[in-house]
């Protein structure tokens, strides 16, 4: 059997979304037969994107969207994997200051160009940061929080490993 990649491409400005991945990936991990990639978005491109068999994209809603830095990443590697891709499996984590679903719909619609599959809802993890303050501070995500990165990461590499998706 070929061993499997998932990709895992991340941005965060407040440390918040890259626990969320970094937990995401360590559950992947656990699968030996696939090998995990976690890549900050400025790192990843359309080679890494064609190389892997699943992806989890990660990022902070920054002003109800995707950061920058993964809007980048997607418009760099888009039409390089664009017809290339057709069929993949991907999930997305979202860490949010009060809400998350328009970066996910936004990830969701880049996702349906590329005609991926989509094989769980997005993780949306809320920190309640409201102020500008609070919204620019380090954040720490809750073990619990953590807890179902690290599942959905376990179940995306268990999926690859065996196959079904």
């Amino acid at each position: 059997m070929d061993r499997k990649t998932l990709l895992i491409v991340y941005h965060s400005l407040t440390d918040g979304t890259r626990q969320m991945a970094q937990a995401a990936h360590d559950g992947a991990a656990a699968e030996a037969s696939v090998t995990v990639r976690l890549l900050h978005a400025r790192d990843a491109g359309a080679d890494d994107v064609l190389a892997a068999d699943g992806y989890l994209f990660a990022t902070p809603e920054n002003l109800a969207a995707i950061s920058g830095q993964l809007k980048d990443f997607f418009d760099r590697s888009y039409y390089g994997a664009l017809e290339r891709i057709n069929g993949r499996p991907y999930a997305s984590l979202i860490c949010a200051g009060s809400d998350g679903s328009n970066a996910a719909r936004q990830i969701a619609r880049i996702a349906t160009g590329w005609r991926l599959k989509a094989v769980a809802e997005p993780l949306i993890v809320c920190t309640h940061a409201q102020t500008p303050e609070a919204i620019l501070a380090p954040k720490r995500i809750a073990a619990e929080d953590l807890a179902q990165c690290r599942a959905l990461g376990e179940a995306m590499a268990a999926g690859l490993g065996m196959g079904v998706f």
